[in-house]
């Protein structure tokens, strides 16, 4: 009785030692033609084995470079792929780069930077006035989220302005004047509605009614 302790070790698992002895087998075969038919069998086979993966160039690939690998890259057969380098076993992936996370003001968040990056490109007066007043409602709302004490409009405004470079302005007084930052309870009632996934102000969801 042989042990898998005294096999050769299994270079990808997900094949089985079944396909990997196939390989091995293939080797032997003096005839090229031959060993390019068998090849293109066991590849099948190989594929069969994973029948979830949809079909797709990249896959098939994928699976006569898992072939070369099996075979320790010594099998020599007419692949419709290059041939993989064997060094691509050793080679560390590349590292991943991500995306900076150097905001000024980490309570409002990249979509807040991302909004006044938006609002000046703006044309006229009146959009960039809007966009103002749209972001400087949303700032309000995420300060208060994470934040007991009250911010006043002042230091929201000149928030903007910094985070800007001055670019985006409006009078405070009239900000003051119309309460242009304060979210009306309609708007409040839909903030806290997506907040809380959906849910009803007490927490529970809707009932269905019964019949």
């Amino acid at each position: 009785m042989e042990y898998n302790t005294q096999r050769r070790p299994l270079l990808l698992r997900e094949y089985g030692r079944n396909i990997q002895d196939m390989a091995k087998y293939l080797q032997t075969v003096e005839d090229r033609e031959k060993r390019n038919s068998y090849a293109e069998t066991l590849v099948k086979l190989m594929r069969n084995i994973n029948p979830n993966v949809k079909d797709s160039p990249e896959y098939e690939q994928k699976v006569w470079d898992d072939l070369f690998i099996i075979s320790n890259f010594e099998l020599d057969v007419d692949s419709p792929y290059p041939k993989p380098d064997a060094n691509i076993l050793e080679r560390k992936p590349d590292r991943m780069r991500y995306q900076s996370n150097e905001i000024k003001y980490r309570h409002y968040g990249r979509s807040i930077e991302r909004l006044i990056e938006q609002a000046i490109k703006l044309e006229t007066d009146e959009e960039k006035e809007s966009a103002v007043i749209t972001i400087g409602k949303l700032m309000k709302s995420f300060y208060q989220t994470w934040n007991k004490e009250h911010i006043e409009d002042e230091q929201v405004l000149k928030t903007i302005r910094r985070m800007s470079d001055n670019q985006l302005d409006m009078d405070i007084e009239k900000v003051r004047e119309m309460k242009l930052f304060d979210m009306s309870k309609k708007e409040r009632s839909h903030d806290q509605r997506r907040r809380s996934g959906g849910r009803s102000s007490n927490g529970k969801g809707r009932r269905r009614k019964r019949n």
